[in-house]
């Protein structure tokens, strides 16, 4: 027998496959089996030793097994929400629609406004908005911004959709959803908008690809020629490189002194005139005024009437008033009119040069 281990018994019965007698009062079933207790004088024992582990040896054997039992814990151990992930694990709860589906729906959301059909279309394309919006992703931090106002273009491509143009409406709503991301990149690249004309968002596309494109070809991109490739002014061009090459600045941002007390506001120009500036504009002001005093003594009969009572007064005639006046049509008034300011304007020219802005109102 070996050292530090106990002697028993093996009992077999007709009920239990294994059991031992440890202290000859009970039996102790190997399984889940019954096991049919019967006096101790007719039980026929077999004299088999079993060697029986040592109480340690089986706590410690216990603490094995519960340590692989038992998850492992660690920092990393609590799940952190991802409302990403979340949300597309919440889109795959919707089928995706064969054809005949989605004709189906679309022919039912056209004819009959029927809603239910409209948000079937809806659901079962919002991965095709994560999918698109992924594509963009380079140019924003959050791609829930991007799904989001892709999900604007996706329910207004549904609201345009003709079933009947022999498109999907994957094709179609992919233009839609596209807008709808370029126009949010467009109007959150800055605090201030920086595509606010055709020309500009244009610029805003593609400016940069159009630059590489030049440089492939072995051509410098120089403002002209970026100018003359996109169809727009070098100006804009010039304006453009200028927006996208600079970042916001707020003007409480400090500066200079280390007490910072000293912003970008305050060294910044006012943009008020000098008082030099301001009594040269001053003095034109008044010479404009006398060269115009001795135009009107020009004028004769009508022209005289609509310089007065038209163009220099406070409270000028409308061209009906002066229609009805002399008997003429508005248009032939607007005519007349118009002819006066051109006079007006060849005789400041005259008098006081090319370089005078006239600030009446009259065409350059």
């Amino acid at each position: 027998m070996v050292p530090g281990r106990k002697k028993g018994k093996v009992v077999h019965t007709k009920d239990a496959s294994l059991a031992v007698k440890k202290d000859r009062a009970s039996l102790i079933p190997s399984d889940d089996r019954e096991v049919e207790i019967v006096p101790e004088e007719e039980i026929e024992l077999e004299e088999e030793e079993v060697v029986l582990e040592s109480d340690a040896v089986v706590e410690e054997k216990g603490k094995d097994i519960v340590e692989q039992l038992t998850p492992k814990s660690s920092s990393t151990s609590v799940a952190t929400y991802d409302p990403l992930t979340a949300y597309i694990q919440q889109i795959r709860r919707y089928p995706l629609l064969s054809p005949e589906e989605e004709h189906e729906l679309a022919v039912k959301y056209q004819e009959h406004g029927d809603d239910s059909a409209a948000k079937k279309l809806i659901t079962s394309n919002l991965r095709l908005v994560v999918k698109i919006a992924h594509e963009y992703s380079a140019a924003h931090h959050n791609l829930l911004d991007l799904i989001q106002e892709g999900n604007l273009g996706l329910i207004q491509a549904v609201r345009k959709f003709d079933p009947y143009k022999g498109v999907k409406l994957s094709t179609y709503s992919s233009w839609w959803i596209r807008a709808y991301i370029l126009k949010y990149l467009l109007n959150n690249w800055r605090l201030v908008k920086i595509g606010t004309t055709q020309n500009q968002r244009k610029l805003f596309f593609n400016l940069h690809k159009q630059a590489e494109a030049l440089k492939a070809k072995g051509i410098i991109p120089t403002t002209k020629a970026l100018a003359e490739s996109l169809d727009v002014s070098e100006k804009e061009v010039s304006e453009m490189q200028q927006r996208l090459g600079s970042t916001d600045l707020s003007l409480a941002a400090p500066v200079g002194d280390e007490d910072g007390k000293r912003t970008v506001q305050d060294i910044l120009g006012s943009g008020d005139p000098t008082p030099e500036e301001e009594a040269s504009r001053e003095e034109l002001r008044a010479l404009i005024r006398e060269k115009i005093s001795e135009f009107v003594q020009t004028l004769h009969g009508r022209d005289l009437v609509i310089m007065r009572e038209r163009i220099l007064s406070d409270n000028p005639l409308t061209l009906k008033e002066i229609g009805d006046r002399y008997g003429i049509t508005r248009e032939r008034a607007r005519q007349l009119e118009k002819r006066i300011y051109k006079k007006l304007r060849q005789y400041l020219e005259q008098e006081l040069g090319d370089k005078v802005k006239i600030a009446l109102g009259l065409e350059k």
